[in-house]
């Protein structure tokens, strides 16, 4: 039998879209893989609606690298799959993950990331992400990041900071191995990009690397990227 797949989702005030996400996962299910999702508080309908559609809906510290870890806990498969809740997984996603990890003999991933939005300017956007994952071996977490249960737990899970989780966890895990990078794509929101605008967007998250890079705080980061978005 095929290792099972967790495939992991922190969520937060999510009603908008978590039906549509979890619905896309039913195959998944049906092939005996789990859908975890973890709830930062939310003061919507979220829990709700994802309830008929998952394996366990659990309540966890606010926070994506906190829920991801709790969901982690929860979780009973081989390798979690960390997911968005705006993100969609390719078709075959699960062969993908599987035939890739196994063939290549790679113990954690990600795949290339297209977002969802029409304009041109997104094109470029989401083709530099991809060539700046592959050539630096670092994932982010619109991408889906995937892990071996195994690695994710040896290396004691996501740093429980409040930013940069994936990127921090991306540079631990390259100690044990590249990364199996994945061409073909999960579908992302561009939602954050249209609304605060897509060169605004860019600069700010480049910025933020550039300050993790030289030592700032995560905490301090996520308080300012917050600030900016808002």
């Amino acid at each position: 039998m095929a290792p099972k797949i967790s495939i992991i989702i922190p969520v937060l005030n999510e009603a908008g879209c978590i039906s549509q996400t979890l619905s896309a996962l039913q195959a998944l299910r049906a092939a005996e893989h789990e859908v975890v999702v973890v709830d930062g508080g939310s003061e919507d309908d979220t829990i709700a609606l994802c309830q008929p559609l998952s394996d366990h809906v659990i309540k966890g510290p606010r926070g994506r690298s906190r829920q991801m870890n709790a969901g982690a806990q929860a979780a009973t498969g081989e390798i979690f799959l960390f997911l968005h809740a705006d993100t969609f997984l390719p078709q075959d996603g699960d062969r993908l993950i599987l035939d890739g990890l196994r063939q290549h003999d790679r113990s954690w991933g990600r795949f290339d990331v297209r977002l969802s939005g029409t304009q041109l300017f997104l094109r470029i956007v989401e083709c530099l992400m991809n060539w700046r994952s592959r050539l630096t071996g670092i994932a982010t977490g619109d991408q889906a990041m995937f892990v071996k249960r195994n690695l994710f737990e040896a290396v004691g899970g996501f740093p429980d900071i409040d930013l940069m989780e994936d990127i921090t966890l991306s540079r631990i895990l390259k100690r044990f191995g590249p990364p199996l990078c994945l061409r073909e794509r999960v579908m992302t929101s561009s939602r954050r990009w249209e609304k605060n605008g897509i060169l605004r967007t860019v600069s700010l998250m480049w910025r933020l690397r550039i300050y993790y890079a030289l030592g700032s705080n995560p905490q301090h980061l996520a308080r300012w990227y917050g600030d900016l978005k808002s």
